[in-house]
């Protein structure tokens, strides 16, 4: 394979304003951190440029990509995504300064079937949210997210915020795939108030590339609610939708919901 560039965004702290505090540059330093972090979704959306340099449109109709985050990207600071010819695909390292912060894969498998919207059922959103629990987010419950609708002026600030070069999104109408895994984490923020949490990774296969004027919601099941090294997990395997009918990703996503920290104050 022809050897991809390395690709520098300037990062940027989309969720400075949101209800997740470990994205405030206060709150983030009692957890040790030099300021708030830049969400997850936001360097996978980074490490998927990659992804679309090597396939195109190809990877958004049925590409896959694995991250796993480590060390924080902070607000400002170039986040440069590295790829590397591995058998099967690319492998992919997002550092900044100096820090290895995510590390993953990307391929573009043979097309497979379309999983059965029936099997994700859309459940309504709770009239009032309680705090993230085990009861909240019940292993083998079913959640769903808030809808986002996706209109030309959300579309167009996302690649904005997230400083996307490539011109496939606004030449061909199309949604970042950044969008479409954020669409996991408003499943847990849908159904629960959480205190500061943490995207620790996800697995992404994708069905199809949403477009401008989808609505999109995520359906998920918790396959997984426990407890490791002190810190609250949940994972989720989620079913993205565009328009109540049509599949765009699968993606197996896992969060720290309740840190250690934040259960010993």
């Amino acid at each position: 394979m022809a050897m991809l560039a390395p690709y520098r965004v300037v990062a940027f702290n989309t969720a400075k304003e949101s209800e997740n505090k470990i994205h405030d540059d206060t709150v983030a330093a009692r957890f040790g951190f030099t300021g708030g972090l830049v969400p997850g979704v936001d360097v996978y959306a980074y490490m998927t440029h990659q992804a679309v340099a090597k396939w195109g449109r190809d990877w958004l109709e049925r590409g896959t990509l694995e991250c796993r985050f480590g060390k924080p990207v902070y607000d400002g600071e170039i986040a440069e995504v590295d790829a590397t010819a591995i058998e099967g695909g690319i492998g992919l390292s997002v550092t900044s300064n100096g820090d290895n912060c995510a590390t993953g894969m990307a391929a573009l498998p043979p097309a497979e079937a379309l999983p059965d919207l029936s099997a994700y059922p859309a459940m309504p959103l709770p009239e009032h949210r309680a705090p993230a629990s085990e009861t909240t987010l019940p292993q083998g419950g079913w959640l769903t997210s808030r809808t986002v609708p996706c209109t030309p002026d959300f579309v167009r600030q996302y690649l904005t915020d997230v400083r996307e070069a490539a011109p496939l999104y606004a030449e061909q109408g199309l949604v970042h795939p950044g969008t479409v895994l954020r669409l996991c984490n408003y499943v847990l923020s849908s159904n629960a108030v959480l205190g500061p949490w943490i995207h620790v990774g996800s697995k992404v296969r994708n069905f199809a590339a949403a477009r401008v004027g989808d609505d999109l919601a995520a359906r998920a099941k918790v396959v997984s609610n426990h407890v490791h090294k002190g810190h609250k997990f949940v994972v989720l395997d989620a079913l993205v939708v565009a328009n109540n009918r049509t599949a765009i990703a699968r993606v197996e996503h896992t969060a720290i919901y309740l840190p250690r920290q934040v259960a010993a104050a």
